[in-house]
């Protein structure tokens, strides 16, 4: 069940889009983790840069997305820059739309 609340709580973070990108906050890596228990879910997740303007946009909509899942009862989302957000992190799917091709 833990683990189900978890997926619908990444599934429902996809609505947040971050501005400056245009794509969602689980496909751009932003999410670096998700724990839930008894229906209170904690969200770990950052932004591009510490001094990002969207930060707490991305917060908001990320604590609102997982507050609105059915079987949450509280959500907590703290931002850290800890590991720093590389575009290493983006979906490999989206990665090359976004300009950011692989290095080797």
């Amino acid at each position: 069940m833990t683990d189900q609340l978890v997926e619908r709580v990444r599934e429902a973070l996809r609505v947040v889009i971050d501005p400056e990108l245009g794509e969602n906050i689980v496909d751009l890596g932003f999410i670096y983790d998700i724990a839930a228990a008894g229906g209170a879910v904690r969200i770990k997740m950052t932004a591009t840069t510490p001094g990002c303007p969207a930060t707490s946009f991305l917060r908001e909509g990320a604590q609102a997305a997982a507050s609105a899942v059915p079987g949450v009862v509280s959500a907590d989302v703290a931002m850290t820059f800890e590991p720093a957000w590389t575009h290493d992190l983006i979906a490999p799917s989206i990665r090359a739309s976004l300009g950011f091709a692989a290095v080797n």
